[in-house]
């Protein structure tokens, strides 16, 4: 099964029982923060896909709302997960796949955190590339956990908002669906 045809899947099954949509906005952005699966999870793909669907099918604000809140508690806990790694096995992380196939994906990581500390985890949640590996290097440098919280939290909120929302209206407008009902 082919990327495209998984994410197909996915977005087909939300089709046909849209009160799980919340439940798996939830799951798909946990796997898209966790440090192993994001890698090779296509949840943003997912995530747009199913916001374009509920435009699609006029589900109102009602559903949307959750489903950003939804997004947004599995990527925070995606991260927090990744984070406890990191600080559990710290530099033995680099013995565990993938990071022992990819050693310079830690090391671009470790570059990064350098560079930009605490901040590195908010941006995280935006960049592809450092997604899979900024959380498990603040866990590996101890990052107080405070720290990482406030900008692991923030920023996954954002992150949910800024991938379904302007889908859900852009996609509700492109496809001439209300992507937001009057109330009777």
């Amino acid at each position: 099964m082919s990327v495209q045809e998984f994410v197909e899947a996915i977005v087909s099954f939300v089709r046909a029982h849209e009160t799980w949509a919340i439940p798996v906005a939830f799951v798909v952005a946990f796997l898209e923060s966790f440090c192993f699966l994001s890698i090779l999870w296509p949840g943003t793909a997912i995530l747009v896909g199913i916001a374009a669907l509920l435009a699609k099918s006029g589900v109102e604000l009602s559903v949307l709302w959750p489903a950003i809140i939804a997004a947004g508690i599995g990527g925070s806990f995606g991260y927090a997960l990744s984070y406890w790694i990191g600080l559990y096995y710290k530099q033995g992380i680099r013995q565990l796949w993938p990071f022992s196939r990819s050693p310079a994906m830690v090391d671009s990581g470790q570059a990064f955190f350098d560079r930009w500390g605490a901040l590195s985890v908010f941006f995280g949640h935006f960049f592809g590339p450092v997604r899979a590996v900024i959380p498990v290097v603040a866990g590996m440098y101890a990052l107080p956990q405070w720290q990482f919280q406030l900008a692991n939290i923030v920023s996954a909120f954002i992150w949910a908002a800024g991938i379904i929302a302007p889908s859900y209206f852009g996609f509700g407008y492109f496809l001439g669906a209300d992507p937001a009902p009057a109330a009777p």
